[in-house]
């Protein structure tokens, strides 16, 4: 496949908050939805490490493929890039379901960086996309004892500390892909959870969306969220994609008794139903609009062409939301996928002939008693071992066995298990620390009172010991043990963590002056210099910064993250010609975030009454 690969992690512990709805939930909205908004907010994405050392260079890449296939459907499955069905064919009208880019280029959407559009995805976490979008799974198939052929991923979700796992098949000559998800706690307490699975659809004049709603809360990014009429928004249906000219969130409010499904609609009635048992409740469009900035991000994620929208599915009615899942409990679901083959005309005629025109039609492709009859098939082998390994996903649920085993605590199921052979260099010191009680170090982080504990009580490298130690607690929002951790370890050796770390707690960015002074040749470590030191009004002291750094010359050639951050302490230093100069180099910043303006806000500083290019305008409101 063309893609831009991932790259190696982030150096630096994660402990940056989240990037969470600034917006306000106001108007005529239920409770129940302002209740769960207020719920489970975590205080960093701390144990995981930041995805964002890719560029936008697109290299030739052998991925492994996992294919469905009956006499109607043939399904591909991305394993190695967070289990992402890829293509989903109809083979009636020979047309693809999905949004299927011809090449794979990341982007900064995701609670890690990367991510990329295209096909179906499963997030799992909180609000953004998943942690596990751009990182393989534990893959293999099984073989039911009816016959049937199963495609079973699973990982463990870090960050809830949940295990989640998604089996999919096409029963014989049926026109839906059925896949069934669930999602363990295995603690002795409750977890905040979130789920959605996002579908990219292609994008035409033509497409509609519907779902079995009259209202839903939308968002715009920019005025909070509030219920509206999605079928007739201020003159405008923008059931229509393409008739939306700015980015937007529209959540469905389905009622509860609703059958749950969403389609998209092109102009010969084709196009994704998605479908799904009742605890799935949500349903969701979301569009880039037609705007400048709208298209911008298109071609930026799609370069090749075709525009795209998203229907998705949801455990909440918004993603606004975290659930409640009960100590020790499961949950879990089915989900159907399929062509909607609706017929043109009703399908795209006033919204009170269109919605029970796809339910009548939904209902006879897939009768609500087959789905449920499916689901309960699948609650009777979904402990079943899988039987071919096909790829490993990260040895975290397998150190994560040893851990909760040596605490006395049953924790993995037949069904998805985590061999000891996944652990890989990443987790071995912590295994060591776990195994032997020594601790020398580690390049990887891990979060929670045990490892804490364990730390407290190994024998080792003390300022290490010390350095992870402030690293668990800033990951839950303790600065000021943090600091103290990080105090002790920098009195026995400078570590530029260390340093890094303080900075955080304390809020002084000086300290990344000691941090970089230790490692100077860390790129993470001075980009996140650099961007606290202008956030703190300190351009000065981030341009010595800067000058000091063996990386300029090379990052300013490449014209990236840094040499935008160059031009951006030049305008602060009032230096507005050589920002300019930088600016009109045509720089690309590869990890951009969704949202973010930055670089038409500098151009218009520098730059004044010049045409801002089109490169540059990343709004999602213009």
């Amino acid at each position: 496949m063309s893609l831009a690969p991932v790259g190696p992690l982030n150096p630096l512990p994660n402990l940056g908050k989240p990037l969470e709805n600034p917006y306000q939930i106001t108007g005529e909205v239920p409770a129940e939805i302002i209740e769960n908004s207020r719920y489970g907010h975590p205080a960093t994405l701390h144990p995981y490490q930041l995805q964002d050392q890719y560029s936008r260079v697109l290299q030739s890449v052998e991925q492994t493929v996992v294919t469905l296939e009956n006499a109607r459907l043939q399904a591909k499955f991305l394993p190695e890039l967070g289990g992402r069905l890829w293509e989903l064919t109809d083979k009636a009208t020979g047309k693809n379901l999905l949004h299927t880019p011809a090449q794979i280029q990341l982007g900064n959407l995701a609670l890690r960086n990367a991510w990329f559009a295209g096909g179906i995805e499963w997030n799992i976490g909180t609000r953004g996309h998943s942690p596990s979008t751009c990182s393989p799974l534990h893959t293999a198939i099984l073989t039911t004892p009816e016959g049937q052929e199963v495609l079973r991923m699973w990982e463990f979700d870090r960050l809830r500390e949940v295990i989640f796992q998604i089996d999919a098949w096409l029963p014989e000559d049926s026109a839906f892909l059925h896949l069934a998800v669930r999602i363990n706690n295995p603690n002795p307490h409750s977890v905040p959870i979130y789920w959605w699975s996002n579908a990219a659809v292609p994008q035409t004049a033509e497409t509609r969306v519907i779902a079995p709603a009259q209202s839903a809360f939308a968002s715009d990014y920019q005025h909070g969220i509030k219920r509206r009429s999605p079928q007739d928004l201020d003159g405008v249906d923008a059931s229509w994609p393409s008739r939306n000219s700015v980015a937007a969130d529209y959540f469905f409010d389905l009622e509860p008794a609703q059958r749950r499904w969403i389609v998209a609609s092109d102009a010969e009635g084709d196009g994704l139903a998605m479908l799904s048992s009742e605890r799935l409740r949500g349903r969701k469009l979301f569009v880039w609009g037609e705007s400048q900035g709208g298209q911008r991000w298109q071609r930026w994620l799609s370069p090749d062409g075709g525009n795209y929208a998203e229907i998705q599915a949801g455990l909440a009615q918004t993603q606004f939301e975290n659930l409640e899942l009960p100590a020790g409990e499961s949950w879990s679901w089915l989900e159907c996928y399929g062509n909607a083959d609706l017929e043109p005309g009703p399908a795209h005629a006033d919204w009170s002939i269109a919605v029970p025109h796809a339910q009548r039609r939904l209902a006879e492709a897939l009768p609500e008693t087959e789905l449920s009859e499916s689901y309960q098939r699948w609650l009777a082998w979904a402990e079943l071992e899988p039987q071919r390994h096909i790829l490993n996903g990260s040895g975290w649920g397998a150190l994560e066995a040893e851990l909760r085993s040596q605490q006395g605590a049953s924790w993995q199921a037949d069904g998805t298990p985590f061999a000891a052979e996944t652990i890989s260099a990443a987790q071995r010191p912590w295994l060591r620390l776990l195994s032997e009680g020594i601790f020398a170090g580690a390049d990887s982080y891990v979060a929670g009172g045990a490892w804490d504990r364990l730390l407290a009580a190994a024998t080792g490298e003390p300022a290490e010991i010390a350095l992870h130690r402030g690293i668990i607690s800033q990951g839950v929002g303790d600065q000021q043990a943090a600091a103290e951790h990080y105090r002790q370890a920098l009195a026995v050796k400078p570590l530029a963590l260390g340093w890094r770390g303080l900075a955080i707690a304390e809020q002084n960015p000086g300290h990344y002056l000691s941090a970089c002074a230790v490692q100077p040749d860390n790129r993470a470590l001075l980009i996140e210099a650099l961007t606290a030191l202008l956030q703190k009004s300190q351009p000065t002291v981030a341009w010595q910064l800067l000058e000091r750094s063996a990386l300029l010359p090379a990052e300013l050639a490449a014209k990236g993250r840094l040499a935008f951050l160059a031009a951006q302490i030049l305008a602060a230093l009032g230096r507005p010609e050589e920002a300019a100069e930088l600016l009109k180099s045509d720089l690309l910043v590869a990890d951009i975030r969704e949202g973010e303006n930055s670089l038409a806000e500098l151009w218009r500083q520098v730059l004044p009454g010049q045409p801002i290019p089109a490169s540059y305008q990343f709004t999602m409101s213009a």
